[in-house]
């Protein structure tokens, strides 16, 4: 299995506790934001990174947390009214990197813009609002603030927003040949197959990945938890007749070609050991992915 697993902790009712689990796991990446846990989840990892120096991690930059709210606005990051809760303005990025390093007590190993298509429908728009977004990331790694960047999107790539070879050639643009550009962020799993049918017909967001080098954060691979109810005994033996549903599910993400970290936001020591034995499964072969995909379709 080439992908690895890691930390997400947007559904994590106690960060620490989900997390401390996760790195018992041996799980080596954490993935957060400071919008998440009702913009407590980055302070509540401090104590973890700090006692674990080898654990790297991601944060975000793009929503705006109502407990940051009042503070951005008196630092003038943030002007009143226009930011629809999520600002990708140059000094909110500032600002909100800033207190992200503050928080987390260290640099972040990687940034994402998350969600850049929240709000927009018009591609110049998106493609102005990236520009600038990537200016500041870039500004930002140059100066060891940051370690690298990326792009997090539920929708972007699926909705032909932007695209992979897109924003790689944006951030080739704004940092030239040694760019800081590193990794995106998308659903993959067994209700966002369509891209993973495209990696098997050879284009999408995986294999364009893959041809630039990025890394990709499979993101809801156990679609927010809605997908264990619907994991028949039909479908597992399809997957793996040695799985447990949950194992069943997160193998798909993780034999997905071209995914690199698979995002789990698992409670507890029990769910995730099941998660480690489902990466320790022999990695689905393309036939297996394909015969998956023509059972449930995309």
């Amino acid at each position: 299995m080439s992908a690895q697993l890691a930390a997400g902790t947007y559904r994590c009712r106690d960060v620490s506790k989900s997390v401390a689990a996760a790195v018992r796991a041996g799980v080596t990446w954490i993935d957060t934001a400071p919008n998440y846990g009702s913009g407590s989840a980055e302070a509540q990892l401090r104590r973890i990174l700090n006692t674990c120096p080898e654990v790297q991690v991601s944060t975000k930059v793009g929503f705006v947390p109502d407990s940051d709210r009042r503070a951005a606005r008196d630092a003038g990051a943030l002007r009143h009214g226009l930011e629809r809760g999520h600002c990708l303005a140059r000094p909110y990025i500032s600002w909100q990197l800033a207190r992200s390093r503050a928080r987390l007590g260290r640099v972040p190993d990687l940034v994402f813009v998350h969600n850049p298509e929240h709000g927009r429908t018009d591609r110049t728009d998106l493609s102005r609002t990236l520009t600038g977004a990537f200016e500041v990331l870039e500004s930002a790694a140059d100066a060891g603030e940051i370690g690298g960047y990326g792009v997090a999107t539920w929708a972007g790539l699926s909705s032909g927003m932007f695209t992979v070879l897109g924003l790689t050639k944006l951030a080739e643009t704004v940092g030239g040949p040694h760019h800081h550009f590193r990794a995106v962020q998308f659903p993959v799993s067994l209700i966002h197959l369509a891209v993973v049918a495209d990696a098997l017909d050879g284009h999408g967001a995986l294999p364009e990945a893959q041809e630039v080098g990025l890394d990709v954060f499979a993101s809801a691979p156990l679609g927010g938890g809605g997908l264990l109810g619907a994991m028949t005994e039909e479908l597992v033996r399809v997957i793996d007749c040695e799985a447990s549903p949950a194992q069943a599910a997160l193998l798909v993400a993780l034999s997905s070609p071209g995914v690199s970290r698979v995002l789990l936001s698992a409670s507890t020591t029990a769910h995730w050991a099941d998660a480690r034995g489902a990466a320790a499964l022999e990695s689905l072969p393309p036939d297996r992915l394909r015969r998956v995909v023509d059972v449930l379709g995309t």
